[in-house]
């Protein structure tokens, strides 16, 4: 359904995003921001999917300032890689990839209002976005690894926020999640019985039933922030 054009940062560093485009007149576009593992398959058909909601959408290759390419599996040696490689954009000087995510949504905001949305360290990056980024007007994080840290809980959100956790998600411990729930009363925290990534249906962890709440849950924010 997409394809792969380039987009300039203020800094002047071009990078690919996959875009892809709905049927119709688009009612608003959605900034897909990915996990570890790269503008992969599975993000390119989450893409599609709001695609095929009425959506612009735009997945930036959040990697491309430290590696090009980067499409990973989820195999132990393709979650080391990734790890590797999001800490490496991590060290980066601020404002670092976050450049990057502000001028995929400039270039998606031709299609209206623009919601940010994010999965793993994508979820991380999408909750930073809800406080720094110009030109959103909705966020949601999906289990945003490092997101419910005390250091990254102090920030505040300028638009509405929905974030998704999975209860058995051993990278994100529950009391912080709590913890960050009391933080911010005006997020709409939503907690699942699943583990850490449910949403992929390429990964062990995938829960459908969760997946699919999470989805709908989502659309409907999406379609009254978005339209």
């Amino acid at each position: 359904m997409g394809q792969f054009i380039d987009l300039t940062a203020k800094d002047g560093f071009t990078f690919p995003a996959y875009v892809a485009e709905p049927a119709g007149t688009p009612k608003g576009a959605v900034v897909v921001v990915q996990e570890i593992f790269g503008v992969n398959s599975h993000i390119r058909s989450v893409a599609d999917g709001y695609a095929a909601e009425g959506y612009l959408a735009v997945a930036p290759a959040t990697f491309h300032r430290v590696k090009q390419g980067v499409e990973l599996g989820y195999t132990d040696a393709d979650m080391k890689a990734g790890f590797e490689l999001k800490t490496a954009v991590e060290a980066l000087p601020a404002p670092g990839v976050l450049q990057d995510i502000q001028a995929a949504i400039e270039y998606a905001g031709r299609a209206g209002k623009v919601g940010l949305v994010g999965y793993c360290w994508g979820g991380l990056l999408t909750w930073r976005g809800a406080s720094e980024l110009a030109g959103l007007s909705a966020a949601v994080p999906y289990y945003g690894g490092g997101m419910t840290t005390p250091e990254e809980s102090a920030r505040q959100p300028q638009v509405p926020v929905m974030a998704h956790f999975g209860k058995q998600d051993h990278w994100i411990p529950l009391e912080t999640v709590e913890a960050f729930k009391k933080a911010h009363p005006e997020v709409e925290v939503h907690i699942y019985e699943a583990n850490h990534g449910f949403n992929c249906d390429q990964r062990g962890s995938y829960d459908a039933p969760s997946a699919k709440l999470a989805r709908e849950r989502t659309l409907a924010f999406f379609a009254k922030h978005l339209g």
